[in-house]
């Protein structure tokens, strides 16, 4: 059984099976509704039942009021359909209407990954979440005032803790920190989300997704959406690094294409070890997409990682006739103080 959901100032209609809350059916079938805890705490999922009742069952959240109650309004990350509904509520269309947040965090946990990069996750308090479209960044605020950026590898559903990949750079102060001192349980300030390097999701053109080193991090957290939200549109992933150790999650990768057949993965060395018996494609990441792509015409890319790969891409991608209103990117640019 399922119940029908329209939202009244789009007209926009989404199915929300039985037991499942209005948000979670929302984001399952890419529809942004604003939230900030999911707990039932904050309010800031807050919408008007225009028509049809709900139910919560883990009792009235805190972020309700009895009047508000009364007056029809709803907490939509814990309100469960009990009919077809119709609700006033806003759409989150654009990485503008995101509300930026500054949070406090706790180091949850510190995985090396390979012998240049950690995979970092940061578990927010229990009345927050962090609401992004996949492929955003954060910055870390330093006790200093300074501030350092990541990307998101996680995808927006799956936040429950906000990862990152951080690779550490060659007498860069911070990321020696967190290799070398950052511990678990350790507490952060956060400040996102930030930026316009999302998946476009209305668009209907297959992806290419280039990404160099860490760059992976939002490629991953698009991905994973995209197989989340059941999206109908081929992606294939490049992903360029010096030598195989450099792909840190290449068995990951290797499992999307798996799961589903409109995901390809093709990882590119540019300077393979010996050790590495590689037969798979050498050389830099955006000549392998000229060489298999000759017309991106109908095609979108989204190029994430080291600058000189990512403005090469910028700068070839139109000889195959790439229209550049479709390449959306995210340079990894070494932040100075």
């Amino acid at each position: 059984m399922s119940y029908s959901v329209r939202i009244e100032s789009t007209d926009h209609i989404f199915q929300v099976a039985k037991g499942e809350s209005v948000l979670d059916a929302a984001e399952r079938q890419s529809i942004s509704l604003p939230y900030g805890c999911r707990g039932g705490a904050c309010g800031a999922c807050k919408g008007e039942l225009k028509e049809g009742t709900v139910s919560y069952p883990n009792g009235t959240p805190p972020g309700l009021s009895a009047y508000e109650h009364s007056k029809g309004f709803a907490l939509f990350c814990e309100a469960v359909p009990e009919t077809d509904l119709v609700i006033k509520s806003k759409e989150v269309a654009t990485s503008s209407e995101i509300e930026v947040k500054i949070l406090p965090c706790r180091v949850h946990e510190k995985v090396q990954l390979n012998h240049d990069v950690v995979l970092i996750k940061l578990k927010l308090p229990k009345t927050e979440r962090l609401q992004f479209f996949a492929g955003q960044y954060i910055n870390f605020l330093l006790k200093n005032g300074k501030h350092r950026s990541f990307s998101l590898a996680n995808a927006p559903h799956d936040d429950e803790f906000i990862e990152m990949h951080i690779r550490h750079v060659p007498g860069g102060e911070f990321t020696g920190e967190v290799f070398d001192e950052m511990k678990e349980k350790d507490m952060m300030r956060i400040e996102g989300p930030f930026g316009t390097f999302y998946l476009r999701e209305e668009s209907e053109r297959p992806i290419i997704i280039m990404v160099g080193g860490t760059g992976f991090a939002p490629a991953k957290g698009m991905i994973e959406h995209a197989l989340k939200v059941g999206l109908e549109r081929p992606i294939h992933l490049y992903w360029g690094v010096r030598a195989k150790e450099d792909l840190y999650m290449d068995e990951l990768a290797q499992s999307w294409t798996k799961q589903n057949p409109l995901v390809r993965y093709t990882p590119v060395l540019s300077e393979p070890k010996e050790e590495d018996n590689w037969s798979g494609r050498t050389g830099y990441v955006h000549d392998a997409i000229m060489e298999d792509y000759p017309d991106l015409s109908q095609y979108e890319i989204y190029g994430s990682g080291p600058p000189v790969m990512v403005y090469a891409g910028r700068d070839e991608f139109v000889k195959n006739k790439l229209d550049l209103e479709h390449y959306f990117s995210d340079a990894f640019e070494f932040q100075k103080d």
